[in-house]
């Protein structure tokens, strides 16, 4: 592998590349391959995510809590950084608790940027994401009914669609359904005709 690469031609198989060398612990390969192109993919959120795990192995926290605020910053709805800066923020909460600020080595608590993200990540440590849900209220029966026009033709009239059309309240198209199976299949238009008395009742 190119410790420095050119901007690549296919991003994507990049990318693929660098996942691949953060998942085999290779964080400073990773980041020598990623800090050139910083400024061709400013705006991208993968770029940046794959960025921020880089300095998170390579142990530079405070730049990997920037760089996951700036991935909920360009795709807000994307749930993967705001898990990863959830739990980066858990893990220095603990940290800090157990031996102090863990931060304070490098000056970075005391920054206003690093305030902001610790009040960003204390709100997502409680982001409950809203559960897309059906109403409580099934559809009216009055909406369901007559799936088509009763002028409509029926292509392929068969005993289901005829019991399908009457569950659904489309009287008129079921007793037009059992007319042409009569036709389709004499053996049985004496059961048809029983429906159709049966339907022409509720009309």
């Amino acid at each position: 592998m190119q410790s420095n690469p050119m901007t690549p031609e296919e991003p994507h198989l990049f990318f693929a590349e660098i996942s691949l060398d953060i998942s085999r612990g290779e964080h400073a390969l990773a980041l020598q391959r990623l800090a050139p192109l910083s400024s061709h993919f400013e705006g991208s959120y993968l770029f940046t995510l794959l960025l921020a795990r880089a300095h998170k192995g390579t142990g530079n926290l405070p730049q990997a809590f920037e760089l996951l605020k700036k991935c909920c910053t360009i795709a807000p709805a994307n749930q993967i950084a705001k898990k990863e800066l959830v739990a980066l923020y858990s893990s220095l909460e603990t940290s800090r608790n157990a031996k102090g600020n863990p931060l304070d080595c490098q000056g970075e608590m005391s920054d206003p940027l690093t305030l902001e993200l610790e009040e960003l990540s204390a709100a997502l440590l409680h982001f409950q994401p809203s559960l897309e849900s059906e109403t409580a209220e099934p559809t009216p029966l009055a909406e369901q009914k007559i799936p088509f026009a009763d002028e409509e033709a029926i292509e392929v009239p068969t005993e289901s669609l005829a019991r399908l059309f009457s569950k659904q309240g489309a009287l008129k198209k079921s007793i037009k359904t059992y007319t042409m199976l009569i036709q389709l299949n004499p053996g049985r238009a004496e059961h048809y005709r029983q429906q159709i008395d049966k339907l022409l009742e509720k009309l």
